[in-house]
């Protein structure tokens, strides 16, 4: 393992964003992010300007495009947060009320909510989101934390007109991101508590063939990541590595789908939350340093794996 600190050619896009996540890099060069903190989806463009599309009640968490050209948002419900002396804003607790996924239109800003439960298991806490190339969009349930108990997440795949909704996986502790290989045939999600980097073998959208005891959950241990290195979301990079965020131990970590590769790159802030590629050749890789509303980008050794409906070729969401 190699250990980096903040890269040598770090930009900072904008400083002043609310607890951003969530990153969708657009063809234009502008980049999407939720403000968890603020409540909104917004847009920033490559001068740093900072335009709210739309506001959104509750937590916007995670962030990605659909087939049919909407911004698909998984709203958490909210989290409480306080301030620290250096001005750096941290999450103290999960607000009471559930979440759901809901979409905003980038052009209009008009705002639909599509699922707040799975038949009788109402949503918790829905955290991070990949579609298919069928159009389908898996995403992950962090679950609520109380101060004495803490609920099991799940992994729900959802067709985004708000038609069908199962639930794909469970038995997970605190999942957070979620993404996909380039073949579609395994499902990468990360738990925050664990440390740790499950893959699901798919037969099926939204079907996996479930690995006996012990696995806990019916997927495959990749990696178990040591020290305060606490996850959250994920993007794929072209050699199929996942690129993770972490917090606490503020970072990027880069490891290869069999676990055995790892890097790191560091950064000054309390919390990563996300990465997403962008950029032409999608090398520029965009970082949401939450705690200090920071939006940064810095090339990254490779392309990122092209997203459905976003930037791979064959994609059908109607332009922006």
């Amino acid at each position: 393992m190699t250990t980096h600190n903040e890269p040598t050619d770090l930009r900072v896009v904008t400083d002043a964003l609310r607890f951003p996540e969530g990153p969708v890099a657009l063809p234009d060069g502008s980049v999407l992010v939720v403000e968890i903190a603020g409540q909104a989806l917004s847009r920033v463009w490559p001068d740093g300007g900072v335009e709210v599309v739309a506001e959104l009640w509750g937590g916007p968490n995670g962030a990605a495009m659909g087939p049919d050209g909407w911004c698909y948002v998984c709203n958490s419900g909210g989290w409480l947060y306080t301030t620290e002396a250096n001005g750096w804003r941290r999450p103290t607790g999960q607000a009471e009320a559930a979440g759901w996924i809901e979409r905003v239109h980038p052009a209009s800003g008009r705002v639909e909510r599509l699922y707040d439960r799975c038949g009788d298991l109402e949503l918790q806490s829905p955290n991070d989101l990949v579609f298919d190339r069928h159009g389908g969009f898996y995403f992950t349930d962090h679950t609520k934390r109380r101060p004495r108990q803490m609920g099991m997440g799940s992994i729900f795949y959802a067709q985004p007109d708000g038609s069908g909704i199962v639930e794909a996986v469970s038995g997970l502790v605190s999942a957070n991101g979620v993404g996909l290989s380039a073949d579609e045939r395994t499902l990468f999600v990360a738990e925050t508590l664990t440390r740790r980097i499950w893959a699901f073998d798919l037969v099926a959208p939204g079907a996996i063939a479930a690995q006996p005891w012990p696995s806990p959950n019916g997927g495959r241990l990749v990696a178990g990541l040591p020290d305060n290195n606490l996850l959250d979301s994920l993007a794929i990079d072209a050699a199929g590595n996942i690129c993770v965020a972490s917090f606490n131990n503020c970072g990027i970590w880069e490891i290869s789908p069999d676990g055995a590769t790892r890097r790191f790159v560091g950064f000054d802030d309390y919390y990563a939350t996300n990465i997403a590629f962008g950029g032409p050749d999608l090398r520029t890789a965009f970082v949401t340093l939450s705690s200090t509303g920071r939006l940064v980008a810095f090339q990254w050794p490779r392309p990122g794996q092209p997203l459905n409906f976003l930037n791979k070729p064959a994609a059908t969401g109607a332009p922006l």
